[in-house]
Parts: C-alpha cells; structure tokens; sequence
C-alpha cells in the first residue's frame, strides 16, 4: 500500500482513514460518518464508493493479503540468479515495508479478521498461506537443514516479530524509518539463523 508516489484516489483515502479508524476505535466503535469526516465527505457519500463498513474492512484485509502476496511474487521473478539469502533479504525488506508502513492493517487483522463474511475470511487465510510458502521456499534454500514443519514455524515467527509494530510505540516515539527498518532486519534475519542452526 505505501509504495505509491502519486496521489491517492478517494476510495485510498478512505481506506486509509477506515484502516487507522479500525484499529484505534475498533470496527463497531467507529460510524460511516466519521470516515467520511476523515476524507471530507458526507457519510452517506461514502456509499458511492463502498456499499458499507463492510466491505471497507473486506477490502483493506483481503487487499493487504494480495499485496503482500504479489510483492513477494515480483520479488522472487526479479531476482532470478540472484543467492538465496539476498532473495530472503529482499522478502524480510518487503514484509518490513508493510510492517512500518502499514500498521493499522496489523492492528485491523488481529482484531477484526474474524468479523469478515466467510468467504472473504478464507480468501485472506489462502493469500497468507500462499505467501507462507514463499518464504518457506526460499528459507529452505537458505537453510537446507530446516525440515518443511520447522521452516514453516520460523517463518511465522518472524512474522510475529515484524508485525509487532504496533506494539513499539507511536510513529514518531520510534528512532527513525530505516533505523527501525535495520533494527527489524538484523532481528528477523537472527531468528532465522537461531533456527537454521537446530
């Protein structure tokens, strides 16, 4: 979502206000017309481009997922020759993007995933897996005394650790982007080597 440089749509806009909403008020804490305030518009505009909070929270959730999804997927075809650490160095640069960019969608996953109609719940868990794969791919190369079970574990490990950015604080109490970004990579490349060394 943050890698954008031109200016975002109005249906952004109000995902994004939707997303930081969420996460600080909760879902049912939080009525249409206070999104439409955030993006200055009438609440009841908001519904010529979404048919109801529902569907803003299915589309911020199952969007998140495609996205991280498709941006390891153009990761790994853009590093085609390239050694295996530095294509898991890329996925942990890629997931560490989002983790800082993106927090309120960590927040809103872990509160109000279970919230989503079925359909679009199963949707995020098979984008999620699929990106699981991934990494467990590319960690298997890496480590190739990591047996698939163990590879999968220390993959949503270090999951767990990136998106902990919530929890670290407000934006500007962190010591800056790329120290945060640094700090976040040296630990998640840790865990890895901590497991690869079983």
């Amino acid at each position: 979502m943050a890698t954008r440089t031109d200016a975002p749509t109005r249906r952004e806009q109000i995902l994004k206000e939707a997303a930081r909403l969420f996460a600080e008020r909760g879902f049912h804490g939080v009525g249409v017309d206070e999104i439409g305030a955030a993006v200055g518009i009438s609440g009841p505009g908001l519904y010529r481009h979404f048919p109801g909070k529902d569907a803003m929270l299915a589309e911020l959730l199952v969007g998140i997922s495609g996205q991280l999804l498709t941006g390891a997927k153009r990761r790994l075809a853009e590093a085609d020759g390239v050694p295996a650490t530095r294509i898991l160095d890329s996925l942990i640069e890629g997931h560490i993007d989002f983790a800082l960019d993106d927090r309120p969608l960590i927040t809103l996953h872990d509160r109000e995933l279970d919230r989503l109609r079925d359909s679009d719940r199963k949707l995020v868990r098979q984008l999620q897996r699929q990106y699981v794969e991934l990494w467990v791919e590319v960690v298997r190369e890496v480590y190739p005394g990591l047996t698939e079970p163990a590879a999968r574990s220390a993959v949503h490990s270090v999951f767990g650790l990136l998106n902990s950015t919530p929890h670290l604080g407000r934006a500007g109490t962190l010591p800056g982007r790329q120290t945060t970004a640094a700090l976040l990579h040296r630990m998640a490349r840790g865990a890895f080597e901590a497991a690869g060394a079983e």
